[in-house]
């Protein structure tokens, strides 16, 4: 529905790898100058302030960077809550969005900033939301009462009944999805005055241009602004507002947009104006060109719609490149160790040092890697092969052994059992002109080295036929478009006549019984020895 805009852009990506963590949010908000002024709240506020205070206490308590005097400014601005005032303060206001927070944790901490800031945004927009914030390490039983049950939680109580939390989590992300929840869904600009007032404190918006405020598409265009809690929606019927809004554009009624804070900053809506179609635009252009994941944002970056959901980089610096991007695509960058393992482990490249630039179609689950030095050419190449679907998905292999045996020069010794990597199981198997017994493993299968050692029993057994291999594959390490096994172990009989249906075994037969099928599919009298 949204055709491709392909667009060369120069951007920086910093490199190392990262920890997926499930984190949960939640939210309330409201006015904290509707608290009672008595001794016993002031005294309870004062004394959750620690972390404030303690921020003040530095060697030098006398010498403050100006970012450091902005931060001890909006942390004031959040009401810290105790055992006794928390039901005070939600109970007199009527939004209150509550931070559940533990002094140890990291994604405690990444958000505490962010979350003071968007106190002072709110407040300056003359918002009726009071912040506050609750170490609930410190006081489990007022945030068990609240509903926060892990670190951090974010809930909004709205005259005393919570919801979750499910916007961003950078302070404007904060301020839109509190003040959509608790105001207006779309902000009506009418003069220019107004409109350059917006822009100063909004760099990334969803604007409706609409000659009158009525009719089915612009009631599309509400019920997409109340939907979406992630962007905020400004509205306007004068073509001059929408120009400065949406500048060097050709608009007509009615007109949809996002603005972003990038080099590419305008995108036009060109679908249908219904409510899906809208979201669905705001969902695949809303990421920036590359997006920094952290641990407070890999949720609901890796949840997204688009389909070549994330480019991951990892431990190193890259210089400026050119890269690509369509509508079908978000490009990510991954900086934490931790957070970037699961990626590379799909790769097979945990223990990769150099930069690792790969590509992932969540839609049918193939995955592509860039194999050569990652230059801004060999880059912008590779996502172009990505996007036109003529680059070759990627198959985690082991390196090829040195003793590789292939199979147009069978040279296997008696007994002894072929080792298969993704690179080989081609020639080894698919193309063999001999029968072949494979045992499919992993490392971590607890019923594997008993089936292993059998089947060492079964090839000592056959050793001296000239028409029969034995072979394993490790399925953990190795990968292959016509081995989808999900069972371990697995034991599969390849006919020399036809490879593309192999027989599968009951690895949990006794060597008789293996040994009586092999011989059935071999279709000789190989006798069955005593010994098994």
């Amino acid at each position: 529905m949204y055709p491709p805009k392909p667009t060369s852009r120069f951007i920086f990506l910093t490199l190392t790898l990262v920890l997926l963590l499930t984190l949960s949010f939640t939210v309330t908000s409201s006015e904290a100058t509707n608290v009672d002024n008595d001794d016993e709240d002031a005294e309870g506020i004062e004394e959750l302030l620690a972390v404030d205070e303690e921020a003040e206490n530095q060697e030098n308590p006398h010498v403050k960077s100006p970012e450091a005097e902005v931060l001890s400014k909006a942390q004031k601005i959040v009401i810290e809550l105790n055992q006794d005032s928390t039901k005070r303060v939600i109970d007199a206001n009527e939004f209150v969005l509550v931070l559940g927070y533990a002094p140890w944790c990291p994604r405690s901490a990444e958000l505490m900033p962010q979350f003071a800031e968007a106190a002072t945004e709110l407040k300056e927009l003359g918002s009726d939301v009071v912040l506050a914030k609750i170490d609930a390490e410190r006081y489990p039983k007022a945030a068990s009462n609240l509903g926060i049950k892990g670190y951090p939680t974010m809930l909004l109580f709205v005259n005393g009944s919570s919801q979750a939390y499910t916007g961003g989590f950078t302070s404007q992300e904060i301020v839109i999805w509190a003040s959509k929840k608790t105001g207006e869904s779309v902000i009506r600009v009418n003069s220019d005055i107004q409109a350059k007032e917006f822009l100063r404190k909004h760099s990334m918006f969803a604007v409706g241009l609409f000659e009158k405020f009525e009719g089915s598409e612009y009631e599309e265009f509400i019920k997409a602004a109340t939907s979406h809690n992630e962007i905020q929606f400004v509205e306007t019927s004068e073509m001059g507002v929408a120009n400065i809004l949406f500048p060097n554009m050709k608009l007509s009624y009615p007109f949809v947009g996002l603005v972003k804070s990038e080099l590419d900053r305008y995108t036009t809506f060109e679908g249908t104006l219904k409510m899906e179609d809208i979201l669905q635009f705001l969902d695949v252009y809303k990421f920036p060109l590359v997006t920094t994941v952290t641990e407070l944002n890999s949720v609901r970056v890796f949840s997204t719609r688009i389909k070549f959901q994330r480019l991951m980089t990892s431990r190193t610096l890259l210089n400026h490149f050119k890269m690509w991007q369509e509508s079908t695509v978000s490009l990510h960058n991954i900086e934490d160790d931790n957070l970037a393992k699961p990626f590379l482990t799909l790769l097979g490249r945990e223990e990769a040092e150099e930069t690792v630039v790969a590509a992932f179609d969540n839609k049918i689950s193939t995955k592509y890697l860039l194999e050569s030095d990652p230059t801004p050419s060999k880059i912008e190449e590779f996502c172009s092969g990505v996007l036109h679907g003529t680059l070759a998905p990627f198959y985690k292999s082991q390196p090829i052994p040195d003793n590789v045996s292939f199979a147009n020069n069978p040279s296997q010794t008696e007994g002894s059992i072929q080792t298969i990597v993704g690179k080989t199981f081609d020639e080894l198997i698919l193309s063999s002109p001999q029968n072949t017994f494979l045992e499919v493993h992993t490392p971590r299968c607890i019923t594997c080295e008993a089936t292993s050692k059998k089947v060492e029993k079964l090839a000592k057994h056959f050793k001296g036929l000239d028409d029969l291999t034995f072979a394993r594959i490790d399925a953990y390490a190795n990968e292959h478009p016509k081995l989808q096994v999900n069972d371990y172990p697995t034991l599969l009989f390849y006919p020399a006549h036809d490879k593309s249906n192999p027989i599968k075994l009951p690895s949990k037969s006794s060597l008789k019984d293996l040994a009586t099928l092999i011989n059935k599919n071999l279709k000789t009298d190989h006798k069955t020895k005593d010994e098994l």
